[in-house]
């Protein structure tokens, strides 16, 4: 994999900096729309939140995605980056009212609604301009997820999401208020999922909430299942483009899809997270009572997943061939958290090597903050240094 970085240019850069393999993000989108465009016929919007780099999102909204934002400054980056308002879904437990009114003078396609203050606001505002706002409702399957606690969304404990139980309740008060269409019905149970069966146990309690509505004379057009697939962190260099086809072919199976009714899906990890990396240089490499530390410029500030979620980054030393030895690989931030990984075998580190923290893709460059009065690392792509 060493081979793939382009060394040279990356000596010249300041560190640390997220590098984006456009290779890597154009064929993981071919596979995306190969099965969900083509073969499937179902509809994806990328979730911005996982990385809103510009280049990275111009390149997603030429591959004909829609876009699934959280905030009004992501609705904002989406437009910016091309992305048709047509194809914009805007979610979110807590939108403000600069954010709804935002979505709706750009006519965004939905507003995910996740509880009934919301719907009302929503009515109160499109009422005030003369609009029809789109919504589909949030629902809280109360499904678990083999994931991280803090990425976990669909049990009944989490604050996303209108309850099962106030379903019916919500959709009768939708059918009431002139300014709003509804739509369909919106699902998302967490992030870096792998096991199949938490999306077949999501697909079961979506056709019950189904066949409930019906029961009821209630049909919608639209079911939006979110995201949720995960990537494998462990083995990029294998496992480069995640497994959609495992993915979507198990919502074709067991989700039971009304005639005429479109599936949504929201992805943003399994996009974007293996094309990036986050490249550091070594600072130091001291010496402890029992192990070795290798101190990076790049710390929590840049990569904050390791310190929030004891998530796992593949490290390579790119630029030493040497014997492989253990370090603890840190960063420079006054945190005891300020932690990559601990005895990590890499080939012997020397001052000015170069590291890579590799799957950085997806919640990296995003999430960095300028903790310590630190600079942001910039993002650079393949393409810009060739």
């Amino acid at each position: 994999m060493k081979g793939s970085f382009p060394i040279d240019k990356f000596r010249e850069l300041r560190t640390p900096f997220y590098y984006y393999d456009t290779d890597v993000l154009q064929k993981t989108l071919d596979d995306v729309c190969a099965l969900a465009g083509n073969y499937y016929n179902y509809e994806v919007h990328y979730a911005v939140k996982a990385n809103a780099n510009h280049k990275v999102l111009s390149i997603i909204r030429e591959k004909g995605l829609g876009a699934d934002c959280v905030s009004g400054g992501e609705v904002r980056a989406a437009v910016k980056a091309g992305f048709p308002a047509s194809k914009i879904v805007f979610a979110g437990v807590g939108k403000a009212d600069w954010e709804i009114n935002l979505a709706l003078d750009y006519d965004i396609f939905c507003f995910n609604v996740e509880s009934v203050p919301e719907l009302q606001v929503i009515n109160e505002l499109a009422a005030a301009k003369g609009k029809v706002a789109s919504v589909a409702f949030r629902i809280n399957p109360n499904v678990g997820a083999h994931t991280h606690a803090n990425i976990t969304t669909g049990l009944a404990e989490n604050k996303f999401g209108i309850s099962l139980e106030d379903m019916d309740g919500v959709i009768d008060l939708a059918l009431t208020l002139k300014n709003i269409k509804f739509l369909g019905l919106h699902f998302h149970i967490g992030s870096q999922i792998l096991d199949m069966s938490d999306f077949v146990a999501l697909s079961k309690r979506i056709n019950e909430l189904q066949d409930k509505l019906e029961a009821r004379q209630i049909s919608i057009g639209h079911i939006n299942v979110g995201g949720g697939l995960g990537i494998d962190y462990k083995n990029p260099n294998g496992n480069l483009i995640p497994d959609f086809k495992s993915y979507f072919s198990t919502y074709a199976e067991h989700l039971k899809l009304r005639p005429g009714q479109a599936l949504h899906f929201e992805l943003g990890r399994a996009i974007v997270g293996q094309c990036g990396s986050l490249i550091s240089r070594v600072l130091y490499v001291k010496q402890g009572a029992n192990k070795q530390f290798a101190i990076l410029d790049a710390g929590m500030t840049d990569l904050i997943r390791p310190a929030l979620y004891q998530a796992h980054h593949k490290i390579e030393n790119i630029t030493s061939e040497e014997a492989a030895e253990k370090y603890d690989v840190v960063g420079p931030i006054c945190e005891s958290s300020d932690v990559f990984d601990k005895a990590v075998s890499l080939n012997k580190v020397k001052r000015g090597d170069l590291i890579a923290l590799r799957s950085a893709g997806a919640y990296g460059e995003i999430m960095a903050s300028s903790y310590n009065c630190r600079e942001l690392p910039h993002g650079y792509t393949s393409a810009e240094l060739i």
